[in-house]
């Protein structure tokens, strides 16, 4: 393998966003899988909105390997729209070098061919019916843990879904580029403090036809700008709002999330802050009863 990746850097990136995992269980994790082989099942069939199949190989420079099971909401695993802004970023930092490998157990099938369908997504995806890939290779439960990036040989290099984790596309971009990562170096990132008014609102029993809506507002209390690099929401129904300016020692940031309902459900969605701060990432709740 041309490049040879510490486990302390990636160990470091899931501390950010697996604050309720512990630190043993991660690099233990970390261990097993950096430069683990992933295994492909014969006779792969890839198809564009699960009706046009694709000639289409695995093989490739650098592959981002994603596998999304059918527990819990389809949309909110998938992230469509992330996968594809992120995928034009890497194309043209990599060019052609990078693969993307979309593998989706379908219990759901038709929640997941809806969900392409509606989000218009052409590249693509293989729909393991049978969970082949995961029996060959026994991915981790936790869904944070479920994407690798690849090397030529099917090595991992990393571990970690780059939508979810500012600091995991970071370190994508980095190996892809061909970027040396080393023990000894160190973050020159200028940090500051934050205050809050409140981490969770509930929206309490609405419409589920209606939009809602709801506020954060985060104070920079330290000596330095706040800069928000990142926010993630674990569910596409929802989606944040926020001036990308650094906020100033003393001053106030709102960030606006929209909440709007597939269907009537009692909910609790979680928003992500990635900022220049010691408890970064900070987790923001949604929740109610959209009826």
């Amino acid at each position: 393998m041309g490049f040879r990746y510490l486990v302390s850097i990636s160990l470091l990136f899931f501390l950010i966003s697996c604050g309720n995992q512990k630190k043993e269980d991660i690099e233990i994790l970390l261990q097993v899988w950096t430069e683990k082989e992933i295994l492909f099942p014969e006779d792969l069939t890839f198809t564009v909105k699960g009706k046009d199949t694709v000639d289409f190989s695995v093989a490739g420079k650098y592959k981002i390997l994603t596998y999304v099971d059918s527990i819990g909401c389809v949309s909110c695993k998938l992230q469509l729209g992330r996968w594809k802004a992120l995928m034009k970023e890497l194309g043209e930092a990599g060019g052609a070098s990078v693969k993307f490998l979309f593998f989706f157990s379908p219990e759901k099938r038709r929640d997941f061919l809806g969900t392409l369908k509606s989000e218009d997504f052409v590249y693509p995806v293989c729909l393991d019916e049978e969970d082949r890939l995961n029996k060959l290779n026994h991915f981790p439960s936790e869904m944070a843990f479920q994407t690798f990036l690849l090397d030529s040989d099917n090595r991992v290099l990393a571990v970690g879904n780059p939508i979810h984790n500012p600091k995991v596309k970071e370190l994508y971009l980095r190996i892809i580029q061909g970027e040396q990562i080393s023990q000894g170096k160190e973050s020159t990132q200028i940090m500051t403090e934050v205050g809050m008014d409140a981490t969770s609102v509930s929206l309490g029993s609405f419409d589920w036809h209606k939009e809602q809506k709801a506020t954060f507002t985060l104070k920079n209390t330290g000596g330095n700008p706040l800069v928000i690099q990142d926010v993630t929401t674990s569910c596409g129904c929802t989606t944040v709002s926020y001036s990308k300016e650094p906020t100033h020692p003393g001053k106030e940031i709102t960030l606006e999330a929209v909440y709007k309902a597939e269907h009537p459900e009692h909910f609790s969605k979680t928003v992500t802050v990635h900022c220049n701060t010691a408890s970064s990432p900070i987790r923001l709740s949604l929740s109610g009863d959209a009826k």
